[in-house]
């Protein structure tokens, strides 16, 4: 228990850790009417949804095994990036975690919110590999978790190395995504709850399963 206790604290800890103004999450992907969304997108998001129909299918929909297979076509193309490839079991993460209304899938605006942000964290992850060894060593990746609005703390930052690195601290792509994912969707989560800004809440046992368990 006192081991539990620690952890919780060490993880929930990490948000105090974060200054507000470099931890300013977009919003979360608006769920608008499929009329009104056609009529108001610019052109560069009616590209996207075409782009997006041919990807998700018949049900406008992507689920965990769709994405891996789109994530693993992409980066198979690029010889600059390592990776294992994503396992359907890191997609079921993201998935759950960008799930707006629960449904096991990504929509449109849910797919088009998870895309924007590897696109932005891919970005961070080669300017941060100033070695060009395809990976992030566990000396670059504090710079890189700070670039992405994650100061971390020391403690924290040791257990996302145990977590998601290799033996000799090394994280590939789709280890850092999946990482950033995971993080975007604590914080998030805890700065919703935390209605005055000061950096605690409160929850109960209940409270505390509903918020981890689907992510």
């Amino acid at each position: 228990m006192f081991l539990a206790k620690k952890l919780i604290g060490g993880i929930l800890d990490v948000v105090s850790n974060i200054d507000p103004n470099q931890f300013v999450p977009d919003p979360p992907p608006p769920r608008r009417p499929l009329a009104y969304a056609e009529q108001n997108e610019s052109d560069e998001e009616r590209q996207f949804r075409k782009v997006f129909q041919q990807l998700a299918g018949d049900d406008m929909e992507v689920s965990p095994t769709e994405l891996r297979d789109i994530l693993n076509r992409i980066i198979s193309k690029r010889g600059d990036l390592k990776t294992d490839g994503f396992s359907v079991e890191s997609c079921r993460g993201m998935v759950a975690v960008m799930d707006s209304d629960s449904t096991g899938k990504l929509g449109f605006h849910e797919f088009k919110f998870l895309w924007n942000n590897i696109k932005k964290w891919q970005a961070i992850y080669k300017s941060h590999d100033t070695d060009c060894s395809g990976v992030i060593s566990s000396h670059e990746l504090p710079a890189a978790f700070n670039a992405a609005g994650f100061p971390l703390n020391d403690q924290l930052f040791q257990l996302l190395v145990r977590r998601y690195s290799d033996e000799q601290g090394n994280m590939d792509f789709d280890n850092f995504i999946g990482c950033l994912v995971r993080l975007d969707s604590m914080c998030r989560a805890f700065k919703t709850l935390d209605k005055d800004n000061n950096g605690c809440i409160k929850v109960n046992i209940q409270e505390w399963l509903l918020l981890t368990i689907y992510s």
